[in-house]
């Protein structure tokens, strides 16, 4: 255990955040993320206040107490967050760095760098929570609502830091970034992907929609069409989706259906969170061999054992 400590306190030291940590109060030093959230959900809350004031007379855009269970499942995420990031993924991430390949200091050039890593872990990461139905099962909340408007953006799952999601960034860590820096790109790029949670927006520049996860992109994301589901996984930049063949554009022949195809019928936020581990688990109790049923934790969302596997 003081090994551990000792290994957290080298962390925060290298960040060069030691003296801002020391100012603030124990909960929000914990975990940097948090004090960028806290700082941002003021703004959050505005934004959409102005959004909902201009498409509260569609309901198909926008529903008052969806909008408010959307923020309380957000909370029910930042709260595991809090509690047990610094439990589960922050010693992991400690250990990788103290034997990190390279040290790797902060400098502008190695900030971008870093900004530019992370939004890449970030694309596996978002791709893997689609293709791959354990990380589905914590991401599959956010994609449930039918709507899309700001508060979509804060439907999150509070078993997000149990998932293990948190892995695809470790290799950061290992390579030479400081764990705290990490966390600050994660939480900015975050914050970013909250305003892209609209249909107010229209297209934007041509340059800026070759580069950049715009609204336009995200809502085609959030798509269930054939055409348009699993594809724009990218969080600040959409040239990784251009890169790696899974970005698609809006057609005009095809309008978006917002959901996932198998919608949840319930207002439980209990639900809402683990309906996807229940779902898996009453297939992995189906007859069949050990090795079978396990597949339905690595196989994508939409796959079934055939008679034949069976």
């Amino acid at each position: 255990m003081e090994r551990l400590y000792d290994s957290f306190a080298q962390v925060l030291a290298d960040s060069g955040l030691t003296t801002l940590l020391n100012a603030l109060p124990a909960w929000l030093a914990f975990d940097e993320r948090q004090l960028i959230f806290v700082l941002a959900t003021p703004v959050f809350i505005g934004v959409f206040v102005w959004e909902y004031l201009k498409i509260r007379h569609d309901h198909r855009l926008v529903d008052t107490r969806e909008s408010v269970r959307n923020f309380m499942l957000g909370a029910g995420y930042q709260t595991t967050e809090l509690l047990f990031a610094g439990l589960i993924a922050f010693p992991v991430h400690a250990l990788a760095y103290q034997h990190r390949l390279f040290d790797i200091p902060l400098t502008f050039t190695t900030a971008v760098l870093l900004w530019v890593l992370t939004d890449l872990c970030f694309y596996w990461m978002h791709r893997s929570s689609h293709r791959i139905r354990w990380f589905w099962a914590a991401h599959v909340t956010h994609h449930s609502s039918e709507r899309m408007n700001f508060s979509t953006a804060m439907r999150q799952n509070a078993t997000n830091i149990f998932n293990g999601g948190w892995l695809f960034y470790v290799p950061l860590s290992l390579l030479g970034f400081n764990p705290v820096w990490i966390g600050v790109c994660y939480a900015l790029s975050l914050v970013y992907q909250f305003f892209i949670h609209t249909t107010l927006i229209g297209k934007l520049h041509p340059t800026i929609e070759y580069v950049f996860n715009t609204p336009n992109h995200h809502r085609v994301h959030h798509a269930r069409n054939p055409g348009y589901i699993d594809t724009n996984y990218g969080g600040v930049f959409i040239l990784f989706d251009r890169l790696f063949g899974t970005f698609a554009s809006e057609r005009d022949d095809q309008p978006i259906e917002y959901g996932i195809t198998r919608p949840v019928c319930s207002n439980s936020l209990l639900v809402n969170w683990l309906h996807e581990y229940r779902d898996i688990a009453r297939d992995m109790r189906k007859p069949g061999t050990l090795w079978q049923r396990l597949q339905h934790l690595w196989r994508p969302p939409e796959w079934e054992r055939t008679h034949r596997e069976e």
